[in-house]
């Protein structure tokens, strides 16, 4: 039987982690994003230190106050969350192009077939989630299974900052064991029904018909028949195709020199120039990609009439491109080229089958 390898990615406390990531003295203090108590305003995220005051999204920030007097509120940065979202899902793109974002801070990832020809789904997730530490500075959690609502409900084992696994030969058992609650798509009020009708684990929904289910509870009887068996056909649905080649690099140690940046860029060159040639296209535009010390980042780039192919061709277009940015006067750590506007149809990254493995 052929199996997927989906995962699932949520970022941690999003809209509340970028908050105190971006302003450092709210760090390890309760925070909300939202409306304040005085404009009847909701907590749109909470931090994981409010959290532990019992304070969750969609709570009236008034309630919120209550249970913590000292609670910072911040309002809302859409463009900020946007920006940053944008970037991860672009790490997400390194590795697959069957990307389905669910919101700014989660999506699906389809990794039966990858570009890195990373031996497992489990790897994988875990470099996802390096990568988007290194690159953001923000944690996120990962879940892994064969469909999508296994790897969402493993998302949420081990949060925050947590990764969780459900390879094909477990499914059964861990569904078994699982909590009802903890069950995704089984909310607080359905669950205490649940539990007054005994049932209190996934052993115990198991033990129902779907008939019964239906008649108990609805329509839904029908999802809850299905997903205690670890049945979800839906595909990864992405919203686009990335039709790029990139390179880039994190540095341990700040670059602070024009002289260092361009060293690296040569080796970045080599790199695309190496991949370019291996997926028989090329293109047009060169990007650059810089990222200073605090996490900013900015892209600059260069279309040119003929396709880019040479490593002096990229270094000339690199450099005119790095000179654009604030390289002299901030310190980077991180470097990037891609090239787009591709010649060619064809994807840029030959896609390898992997064998199933999880671990």
């Amino acid at each position: 039987m052929f199996v997927h390898k989906i995962i699932h990615v949520d970022m941690d406390a999003f809209y509340a982690s970028v908050e105190q990531r971006d302003n450092p003295e709210h760090r390890g203090k309760p925070v909300v994003v939202g409306g304040t108590p005085d404009k009847r305003g909701v907590v749109a995220a909470a931090s994981y230190e409010a959290r532990k005051f019992g304070i969750h999204s969609a709570m009236p920030s008034s309630i919120a106050v209550q249970k913590c007097p000292h609670l910072i509120f911040l309002r809302p940065r859409f463009d900020r969350y946007n920006e940053i979202s944008l970037q991860i899902r672009e790490i997400f793109y390194r590795y697959t192009d069957l990307v389905e974002p669910l919101a700014l801070d989660e999506a699906y990832l389809d990794v039966t077939e990858n570009k890195r020809g990373l031996p497992s789904a489990t790897i994988i997730a875990r470099e996802i989630k390096e990568k988007i530490f290194e690159e953001t500075g923000l944690t996120a959690s990962a879940g892994i299974s064969i469909n999508k609502f296994l790897a969402k409900t493993a998302s949420s084992i081990k949060k925050p900052n947590g990764l969780f696994a459900i390879p094909p030969d477990k499914v059964e058992s861990f569904l078994e064991e699982l909590p009802i609650e903890k069950f995704y798509g089984i909310g607080n009020v359905t669950a205490e029904k649940m539990r007054i009708a005994g049932i209190h684990k996934g052993a115990d929904l198991k033990l129902w018909t779907e008939d019964d289910l239906l008649r108990r509870f609805g329509k839904a009887g029908g999802f809850f028949f299905r997903i205690v068996r670890g049945y979800d056909d839906r595909p990864v649905t992405p919203n686009r195709v990335r039709k790029s080649i990139g390179a880039e690099e994190s540095f341990a140690e700040d670059l602070h020199d024009r002289y260092s940046m361009i060293v690296a860029l040569e080796e970045l060159a080599k790199i695309l120039k190496a991949r370019i040639e291996s997926s028989g296209t090329s293109g047009r535009t060169l990007t650059l990609k810089v990222k200073y010390s605090d996490y900013q980042q900015v892209t600059r780039s260069r279309t040119v009439a003929d396709s880019i192919g040479s490593i002096e061709e990229i270094m000339n277009l690199a450099i005119e491109l790095l000179d654009m940015t604030e390289v002299d006067q901030r310190r980077v750590r991180l470097l990037g080229l891609s090239l787009s506007n591709m010649d060619s149809e064809r994807a840029a990254d030959d896609y390898v089958q992997l064998t199933l493995e999880f671990e």
